[in-house]
């Protein structure tokens, strides 16, 4: 890969030696352009290592790119749930999603692969190259080779769970490498380099937390507590061995946590969960950075359609918003449905900041930045720095509750860290002697749909449960049979997988065959 980052520049200082004359011409063309950098040449100091690392942190953000008009790529991840729905319909791809008719040529399909592989191209340039600059603190390059290794393993942990067997590509790529067009590997070995990565990522010397925003060792520890807890359940079907693995993981983060409620904890309010002085705090382990000097906070297809809630005016696409049955799947009196104080809103200023007024629906107001839209009587700043939040505290507890059950029903810690869930939510619950281990395991998967909802979780857990919230009955349906109420279409067995790209299998047949159910 060939980073020719001064192209520009050469061009400008090739047209001023034109415009100067013909003298010395000769010996400008010839000499070798300096800042015309390689992998060779670029990891030379250790400013280059920090600069390469925050590549991949940047590449992070392809999950907000522009999936065609009025949708981003992260809905991929919330139309299949089922738990949204559209009030445009104008982008036929996502319709697609909705409907359950997507397929490889499917917009949000082709760039989440491209997205994923581009950022684990470059944390493999970060992991392969960096070790030889000399001289180095090692302090400093143990850490970035350790954030290097969570960034690689978080995108294959997405990819895996999308695709099943994908390539596995550890080392830089060029056009001569043996393995250019790679075969696809078993779920088995991705998932070893995955725990592989994140346990070295967990030796690395991080700090605990990271106000920065970079990769720190709780966020390290959640990933591989999850990481553990999708390998329990479907595929690979471990079971208990990594429910206990899973169980513990989180654990290391709860006891932290307990004895330093300052660094770690639950927000005392929802607010909080979407407030920008709160970024990269408390609850927040880790998320995609946005700052508007760079780029703006990738959520807004969660405005209503046309209505003015931000200083915009009307606008908005409203192409995710909940669906009503799911809004009022909530228990009477769950705070997080309450409008303004929850995840959810009915009711907002006109103009961001003027008169009340009445949204005739629900919507999602979990990524809302009152900040940066306006709130009552007070104007906006108009930049919306919001970050996206990828690992929450609360996702912690949860896991912990549903991990530890599975080892051996619910103990008192398993309830306790539910139960923290459910009093933020101003929610009684039923005494712990109430519960067998499979009622637990239903009341904490509730949870998650509840409390985890368009944070781009919920597929992942129909995935490695196959078993899908229905939000009529309250219970848990198969996955396959089940109806997403947003287009009352039946999951099928195919869709426990997304089909792989059609141009991406021209270029490399070597993929084939495609993954089941999916025209080739």
């Amino acid at each position: 890969m060939t980073f020719n980052i001064a192209k520009k520049i050469g061009k400008t200082l090739l047209c001023g030696a034109v415009l100067l004359g013909p003298a010395g011409c000769t010996d400008f063309l010839d000499e070798a352009a300096p800042s015309n950098l390689t992998p060779e040449s670029f990891y030379t100091i250790p400013d280059h290592a920090e600069a390469a690392l925050a590549s991949v942190y940047a590449d992070l953000r392809f999950m907000g790119d522009g999936a065609g008009i009025f949708s981003s790529n992260w809905q991929l991840l919330e139309a299949l749930t089922g738990t949204s729905t559209t009030e445009t319909a104008q982008n036929s791809d996502l319709n697609n999603l909705y409907g359950l008719v997507h397929d490889g040529n499917t917009a949000h399909v082709v760039n989440y692969w491209n997205g994923l592989y581009k950022v684990i191209a470059q944390a493999n340039q970060v992991i392969a190259k960096v070790p030889a600059i000399t001289p180095m603190d090692e302090a400093q390059k143990k850490k970035i080779l350790g954030e290097a290794r969570f960034l690689r393993a978080t995108a294959y942990f997405t990819a895996v769970r999308l695709w099943g067997d994908i390539p596995l590509v550890t080392k830089p790529q060029t056009a001569a490498s043996e393995d250019f067009q790679p075969a696809r590997a078993p779920q088995e070995e991705v998932y070893k380099l995955i725990v592989e990565d994140l346990v070295a990522a967990e030796a690395a010397g991080l700090a605990w937390t990271d106000v920065s925003g970079r990769v720190n060792l709780a966020a390290v520890k959640a990933q591989l507590s999850k990481v553990y807890l999708t390998m329990a359940g479907f595929p690979l079907s471990k079971g208990a061995t990594h429910y206990k693995l899973a169980a513990d993981k989180a654990n290391e983060v709860i006891t932290y946590a307990n004895a330093n409620p300052a660094s770690i904890n639950l927000f005392t309010t929802y607010e909080d969960v979407h407030k920008e002085s709160m970024k990269n705090r408390v609850e927040h382990l880790f998320m995609l950075q946005y700052n508007t000097l760079v780029a703006g906070n990738p959520m807004d297809n969660m405005y209503p359609n046309f209505k003015p809630v931000t200083y915009n005016g009307p606008g908005g696409t409203g192409s995710t918003v909940p669906t009503p049955t799911f809004y009022k799947s909530y228990e009477e009196g769950d705070l997080r449905a309450k409008n303004q104080e929850g995840y959810f809103y009915t009711s907002y200023f006109t103009n961001g900041n003027g008169a009340p007024f009445d949204l005739g629906a629900p919507y999602i107001f979990k990524h809302f930045n009152r900040t940066a839209n306006g709130t009552s009587g007070a104007a906006g700043s108009r930049n919306n720095n919001l970050n996206v939040p990828q690992i929450r505290y609360a996702e912690v507890l949860l896991i912990y509750a549903e991990a530890q059950n599975e080892v051996g029903g619910p103990t008192q810690a398993a309830y306790d860290a539910m139960k923290r869930i459910r009093d933020r939510a101003k929610l009684t619950t039923p005494a712990m002697g109430t519960y067998t281990q499979a009622s637990f395991r239903e009341a904490v998967w509730r949870e998650r749909w509840h409390e985890l909802c368009y944070e781009q979780i919920t597929w992942f857990d129909m995935v490695r449960l196959r078993k899908v919230y229905n939000e009529k009955t309250n219970g848990f349906d198969n996955f396959v049979g089940h109806v997403n109420l947003s287009s009352n279409q039946a999951l099928q067995e195919k869709h426990l997988l997304l089909p792989l790209g059609k141009q991406e299998m021209l270029n490399n047949p070597n993929l084939k065959p495609q993954n089941p159910g999916y025209p080739n």
